[in-house]
């Protein structure tokens, strides 16, 4: 039975992730596209970092025959999933968790992750643990994707120039970003070292267009800097951020533009 543990972090607005989470979900159905290629149907498949569970579901409904444990460490995320995932019953089991603390030993036969591993910064860990999870076999994969190299990169530098002056730099004194974007060299290094073989990474461009000024700062507010936002206890001074962010945006080319990049990786367990 999976063991996880999970250390409090800021929560997720999980219902505004789920209406949001459009780009982070067709991304994850070319993900999908990949693991499917390489398994035969009645695998039992960690999804780790499910989030609400939309792309969870597709899982279970493309593979009759799967069975999926499904692993979040936000509870308003898995609390989504499990309604998201109520009607594949018993076949699904939804789990709240550190994914930097799972503890598996060969339980699973794929494991599928998009969106997530951005979020845990000690790579070489990770990529054990889940080397760790899979019972070795020719189809005992991870096939997985997050946000590598320059992801974000032009939002994130114009964050950091108004997060560091009056009036919100007293509440980042200190303060680490919650991300790591890795460069697909080292991962590979990484995943390899771990003990996968057939290892492939590569750094896909991504650029997203949001719909508006609208769609665009509650986009900022809630899946980009919803954690940095915690930090700030005034709620006029987070809208006045987001304002600002907004403001900008509407001068990019095109208006209302991310600049995604995905990190994609799959390896695959022999022994």
């Amino acid at each position: 039975m999976p063991r996880v543990r999970s250390t409090p972090l800021p929560e997720w607005d999980a219902q505004a992730y789920h209406r949001l989470g459009s780009p982070q979900h067709a991304w994850g159905r070319k993900v999908l596209a990949r693991l499917l290629a390489r398994l035969e149907g009645g695998e039992t498949i960690l999804d780790a970092g499910c989030g609400t569970g939309r792309v969870t579901a597709e899982i279970l409904e493309q593979l009759p025959g799967a069975r999926v444990v499904a692993l979040d460490r936000s509870a308003e995320m898995i609390e989504v999933a499990r309604q998201t995932l109520a009607p594949f019953g018993d076949r699904v089991r939804c789990l709240c968790g550190d994914l930097g603390s799972l503890d598996l030993d060969g339980e699973v036969d794929a494991v599928f992750s998009t969106a997530t591993f951005h979020w845990v910064h000690d790579h070489p860990a990770l990529f054990a643990r889940l080397h760790r999870a899979l019972r070795p076999g020719a189809h005992a994969w991870l096939v997985a994707q997050c946000g590598g190299g320059p992801n974000v990169e032009r939002i994130h530098r114009r964050a950091a120039v108004h997060l560091a002056a009056p009036p919100f730099a007293p509440f980042f004194e200190g303060y680490a970003d919650p991300w790591y974007f890795a460069m697909p060299e080292i991962t590979r290094e990484r995943l390899e070292a771990a003990g996968f073989v057939d290892v492939e990474t590569d750094l896909e461009e991504a650029p997203t267009i949001l719909s508006g000024a609208e769609e665009y700062g509650e986009f900022l507010g809630t899946v980009i800097f919803g954690r940095h936002l915690t930090r700030v206890p005034d709620a006029a001074l987070r809208q006045r951020f987001i304002a600002t962010m907004v403001e900008a945006g509407a001068h990019d080319d095109p208006p209302w533009s991310l600049d995604y990049w995905r990190l994609n990786m799959q390896g695959r367990r022999v022994r």
